[in-house]
């Protein structure tokens, strides 16, 4: 059977579906992945929470990435995946989606934000690692170019993107949210991520060990197939655009 047509099938026989999403379903809009040959860490090493915090060349360094726009998600657009998990979470069959993504693609293409569960934060702004405060870049872009140490103005604790460093504790509130909402789906369906990055990936395998379908949708094989109802090695936006005609909700 077509691997559309047996995708469809599962979202039409499903009450509750969450989505998971990880680095792959970006690449189709121009954003590189982590740890492909030619992706980000090949190009740049990361930089360990503690080190930022320590470190003022850490920090630095953090920084010019931000505004130099060296991880190459600022100024992308969402791909016809993105769309179509907004078109499907506009029929209420998708109940949320929790992405690895800190690209902001899911919202910019149409997910109502309490719908999307960030793990690993969100590149578009920063946040006081103290209080909490979240600080739009522009209004930091000064500090940076002056050589300043970046603080928050509300109580001077270090400002950092907002996003969930190696070695950072990840946000308690967001994976219990992903948590709850893994154990209420019947089906669950990872796009597009390697499922190696822990505690993230556990997500998926929540869902399927509280009974829900497990479907892998990923270019290349991964470690969580072994566990899946069904693994498609396929792009993910010509096989989401073919899976939402046979739905009856063709994109444009």
């Amino acid at each position: 059977m077509n691997e559309a047509v047996t995708l469809a099938k599962h979202i039409a026989a499903a009450d509750r579906v969450v989505i998971f999403t990880g680095a792959g379903i970006s690449t189709e809009s121009g954003i590189p992945d982590f740890r492909s040959p030619g992706g980000v860490w090949s190009k740049m090493q990361p930089i360990y929470f503690q080190d930022f915090v320590s470190d003022r060349e850490a920090r630095r360094e953090g920084w010019r990435r931000v505004f130099e726009r060296s991880a190459g998600w600022t100024g992308a657009t969402p791909n016809i995946g993105h769309h179509a998990i907004a078109k499907l979470v506009e029929m209420g069959k998708v109940t949320s989606i929790v992405t690895q993504n800190v690209d902001n693609l899911h919202q910019d293409g149409g997910v109502p934000d309490d719908k999307v569960i960030e793990v690993h934060g969100n590149a578009s702004s920063a946040k006081c690692l103290n209080c909490g405060k979240k600080h739009d870049y522009e209004t930091l872009r000064p500090r940076y170019e002056a050589d300043e140490d970046i603080t928050c103005d509300f109580c001077g604790g270090l400002v950092k993107s907002a996003t969930i460093s190696f070695g950072q504790a990840m946000p308690e509130d967001k994976m219990m949210f992903a948590e709850s909402e893994a154990l209420s789906c019947d089906l669950m369906i990872a796009l597009g991520s390697s499922l190696v990055v822990y505690p993230a990936a556990n997500i998926p395998l929540i869902a399927k060990q509280n009974g829900a379908k497990y479907i892998i949708i990923n270019r290349e094989e991964t470690e969580h197939d072994v566990y899946a109802d069904l693994v498609i090695h396929s792009e993910i936006g010509p096989l989401l655009r073919e899976t939402m005609s046979e739905l009856g909700v063709p994109l444009e």
